[in-house]
């Protein structure tokens, strides 16, 4: 599904943000990118969709070349992917039902499947009563919903999600690592940035850890709650 080869990432001061980089991520895996804040976790998620790009290397979403695509293809490629931000990127002048909408009406879909899809996506986040709602009407657990609901609503292939859990309570937590989970098992591949190691530890699965713009492990297959958590820890220690 992705293909990463020998990536590398300098800032516009020569400083390298990720360098070497070589990753493969199988069809429907689960995937965690953590480590310390400045590892690259955001960087490497805004190569994957294109958000910027690469000072070498490759990368392949689904057997394409993304790091030579040009600029009027990558709007298409992003029509694979669902992406959460960390800041959540909601149009604060439309209301839920809009942004929800919006990834479905540039591709074009009709305006009754539209909905239909909107107030299920909604509903699943459980804010189907809000449809009219703006984005600062809601709390930021609730906005963090909406952009899920945004991003799962084209039943991407890919999910990307950074940080999506920050600042958000151990319920709303639960809650949406709930979402991830179940859209993961519904087929999509999801990768998530974030150095929440409690949560690694209670949803474990494949982890890969960046230290200074490298990986310096990848624990290839679900480890055991304890030894997830504790591995990554050392990692970040050493």
């Amino acid at each position: 599904m992705i293909r990463i080869c020998n990536l590398a990432k300098y800032y516009e001061t020569g400083a390298p943000a990720l360098t070497n980089i070589n990753l493969n991520v199988s069809k429907g895996e689960f995937v965690y990118i953590t480590g310390p804040s400045g590892a690259g976790k955001s960087t490497l998620l805004r190569l994957l969709f294109c958000g910027t790009s690469p000072t070498r290397g490759q990368i392949l979403v689904n057997g394409r070349n993304i790091t030579r695509m040009s600029a009027s293809q990558i709007p298409y490629l992003r029509r694979q992917l669902g992406v959460v931000f960390q800041d959540f990127k909601l149009i604060q002048t439309r209301t839920l039902m809009e942004n929800v909408a919006f990834p479905l009406e540039v591709q074009g879909i009709r305006r009754q499947e539209v909905a239909k899809r909107v107030f299920r996506a909604l509903q699943m986040v459980k804010l189907e009563k809000y449809l009219k709602k703006y984005p600062l009407e809601i709390s930021g657990g609730e906005q963090q919903r909406v952009a899920i609901a945004r991003a799962l609503v084209t039943d991407p292939l890919v999910l990307l999600a950074d940080e999506p859990t920050g600042n958000l309570d151990d319920q709303t937590t639960l809650e949406i690592m709930e979402l991830f989970k179940s859209a993961n098992a519904r087929g999509t591949t999801v990768i998530m940035a974030t150095h929440n190691l409690e949560l690694i530890r209670r949803h474990p699965r494949r982890v890969v850890v960046l230290k200074g713009g490298k990986i310096v492990e990848d624990h290839d297959t679900p480890l055991s709650m304890t030894a997830s958590a504790g591995q990554v820890e050392r990692s970040l220690d050493s």
